[in-house]
């Protein structure tokens, strides 16, 4: 099977560099809701038999466009939605996104009993992550190419430890900008790799906002000397 991941459209939280991870969360920025519609054109090329949002508004908001051209009807999963920021949310000071980012990016080096301050620990995030994939898989033949409309750290976490030749540190090194896809293949039974990382808005660099102040889609070293 082939997954889209890809990460839902702007929000206000992602230019103000806000961590907010709660239901139902925000909405898209203008911005956002012009990379959602891009989407469109983007993947005109490909064969989609479905389109699975998260428990977050921002992801139904961003999947609608495409789904209402494909004539698709996109489906809630339980466990795709953004690692809970726990005792950190609607915090945006640099002790705080440090404290978010370290606790994430210490799971995918295999701290998994490391936990958010007032949240969950990585064993929580993978079992409900892996869930809901494994729930997309159940769902389709092996040939089968779907997108998940997820969020950039809980796409680039899960990556990171899953899919076997992105490699440790590439998660923290490399961007996941709004509407950025990355692209895998495989299934839990045989394992994931990465078909490519495309760090960039979908629709192209003209829906980049490069003065968005946004932690969970920069690379660590960017997100933490910005805050």
């Amino acid at each position: 099977m082939r997954i889209l991941f890809m990460r839902h459209g702007q929000t206000p939280a992602n230019v103000l560099g806000v961590l907010d991870t709660a239901a139902p969360g925000p909405g898209l920025t203008d911005l956002g809701s012009r990379q959602a519609e891009a989407v469109v054109h983007a993947l005109e090329h490909e064969r989609i038999a479905a389109i699975y949002v998260s428990q977050l508004r921002r992801t139904h908001d961003t999947a609608a466009p495409l789904a209402t051209a494909l004539g698709l009807t996109p489906v809630q999963l339980a466990g795709t939605h953004e690692i809970e920021a726990g005792a950190l949310e609607g915090l945006d000071d640099h002790d705080s996104v440090r404290s978010y980012l370290s606790t994430v990016f210490a799971w995918a080096t295999g701290d998994l009993g490391r936990a958010m301050p007032g949240g969950p620990d990585g064993d929580a995030f993978f079992a409900r992550f892996d869930a809901s994939v494994a729930e997309v898989v159940a769902a389709h033949p092996d040939d089968a190419t779907v997108v998940i409309v997820s969020h950039g750290a809980a796409i680039r976490i899960w990556t990171g430890v899953r899919v076997e030749n992105l490699g440790e540190g590439f998660p923290a090194e490399h961007h996941l900008d709004n509407t950025g896809v990355v692209a895998i293949e495989g299934s839990p039974a045989t394992g994931w790799t990465a078909l490519s990382w495309g760090g960039m808005p979908i629709g192209g660099l003209q829906l980049a906002d490069p003065a968005a102040d946004d932690p969970t889609g920069e690379t660590l070293e960017d997100a933490l000397d910005e805050h």
